[in-house]
Parts: C-alpha cells; structure tokens; sequence
C-alpha cells in the first residue's frame, strides 16, 4: 500500500501489441526497472487477463486483488498497489518498481461492470482510478493484452504516450499496423493528448537475414517524408538471460547488471526521456525523481512525426 504523497509530474504509457508474445511483457517491466535505476519511481499497472507482468515477479495467480478490484472501484488503486516491502510475502520488486497485479478474473469484467452499472462507459473504467496516482509517480506503465479487451481499450483512452513493441516476425510487425490504426481512432475518440512515443523491437538476433531485413522494415514504414523514424535506435538482442531471469521472478537489473542486453534497456530508456523532454521541455525533466541522466541516447522526439499519432 502507497502511503505518501508527491508533486510528481506523471506521465501515462501504455505499452502493446495486437499480437501476443512479441516482448511486450518483458519490455514492460524492463523499462519500468531501467528507470527506477536513475531514481525515477515507477507504477506498472497489469491490464492483461494472462497476467503476465504479475507473473514475471513471480507472483502466484490469485495471490493479491488488484487490476479487477480497481477497475469495477471495488478497491482504490493505493490500496491494492505492491511495493515489495509486505510483511510475510515474497515479492522481489526492484527498488522503485511498485505494481497492481492482475489475475484471470479480468476474463469476468465486462459482466462485473455491466452488472454494477449497465450506462457505465467501459472504455472510460480507466480514467478515475489513475487520476487518484497522479503526482505519486513519474511513470504509470501499463501492460495491455493483445486484443481489444476493455481494459486494453481503457489503456488508449487514459494513456499519454504508447510505445509499440514487437519482435522480428512477419505477424508482430502486422500487428504493429492495427495497433497504430487503434491509437488514431483513440485520439479521433476522447483522447486528443495520445501520442505514439516510438516502436520498440526486442528478441533480436542480428545475425539472421530475416531479423535484420524486418528491422529495417519497421524504420521504413514508421518514417515519415523527411522525418525520423518513430523506431527507436536501440534495439533489444535476443538472449537465453532473458527467460532464464524471468523463472527466478527478477528482471535483469537484479540478476545480470552488467550484462548486454541490460545495457540496452539502459539505453532505450534515455531515448523515451528525451522523446519526453523534447514534447514536454525541460521543466518536465526537472520534475522528475533524481539520479540525473547521462549523455541522452536517440533522436530528439521534435524530429518524430508520424502524422497526427506523433505530432498531436
């Protein structure tokens, strides 16, 4: 349970894919830790049904309310929130990481919502509950499903930002297409400040034709005529660290801090806080909880226009 209160100038990413198991999860909860390493304080909310960002701490199925609790306002967000310092519970959250679980009790919302209130606007369940977070952290990350779920569709309604995230294959870029086709209709459709903040690629392996041949693909198509590419320059490498880190329950801030594909992770969160920086100024990068930033890694977000999606 969160307790104090800050001034933090928060910012809302929703991180997904139309396709399943393309690295959402996992960039999820790296982000989120790379960040919490520079000393920003960090909420990961897990909206899927597979409760995938619960499961990578290694948190039991039915273990905490959280997600579904919080979205029918049976329980307040504060309330269900895990921060890892609860009594006879072994929860190993990096420093900084806090999270709302989930549990396949999700698959049940659409009933529970329309039982407690059949005018209530389901694609709205998002708003209220992460008002009451604002100024507690400088990122509210969440993790969605890969499919049009209410929470997922909640998501592009609250979310300042989105980050698409896909692997080297044929039907992850695919999904990459109707995800972008679903953040336009959430800006035609109530969420005006929702912008794409970039396309991450994770899961790979530089040394096959078709990962690299995809990659450049997707700098392609998301760079617009005399722009940058939405894409980010870091990529994320493929690596047996990466499952063997998520068995223990740990990401690989925890387990392997020296090793490659941490880096990257370090890298590619200094270019989301200077995409951030460059929308926002400067007055937000004073803002935010401190270990000040290195040398900033990536393009500068002024240059990132993918049509109204980026430029807002």
């Amino acid at each position: 349970m969160v307790q104090e209160e800050t001034s933090l100038r928060t910012q809302i990413i929703a991180i997904g894919n139309q396709k399943g198991g393309v690295g959402k999860t996992t960039n999820t909860v790296h982000i989120a830790a790379a960040l919490a390493e520079l000393g920003r304080r960090c909420l990961i909310f897990d909206l899927d049904m597979n409760h995938g960002a619960t499961r990578h701490f290694g948190i039991p199925a039915d273990s905490f309310l959280g997600a579904f609790e919080v979205l029918t306002g049976e329980e307040k967000p504060l309330d269900v929130i895990l921060t890892g310092q609860e009594e006879d519970e072994d929860i190993f959250l990096p420093e900084n990481v806090h999270l709302i679980p989930a549990r396949r009790k999700l698959e049940k919302i659409d009933q529970a919502l329309a039982a407690k209130n059949k005018f209530i606007v389901t694609q709205d369940v998002l708003v209220n509950p992460l008002s009451t977070l604002h100024g507690r952290y400088d990122y509210i990350f969440l993790d969605t499903a890969p499919n049009a779920t209410t929470p997922t569709i909640a998501a592009y309604k609250a979310a300042d930002w989105f980050i698409l995230s896909a692997i080297p294959d044929p039907f992850a870029i695919a999904g990459l297409n109707d995800a972008l086709s679903d953040i336009q209709a959430a800006r035609e459709h109530g969420n005006r400040k929702l912008k794409l903040l970039g396309v991450v690629i994770s899961g790979v392996d530089k040394r096959t034709t078709l990962a690299n041949s995809l990659t450049e693909y997707v700098d392609k198509i998301f760079t617009p005529d005399g722009g940058r590419s939405a894409k980010f320059d870091t990529v994320i490498s493929r690596s047996t660290v990466v499952p063997q880190t998520q068995e223990l329950g740990k990401t690989l801030f925890q387990t392997h801090k020296t090793h490659k594909v941490t880096d990257q992770y370090r890298a590619l969160v200094r270019e989301v806080e200077s995409r951030i920086e460059a929308v926002l100024g400067a007055s937000w990068r004073e803002a935010v909880s401190r270990a000040p930033l290195d040398e900033v890694v990536g393009p500068k977000a002024e240059s990132l226009q993918l049509a109204e999606v980026v430029n807002g």
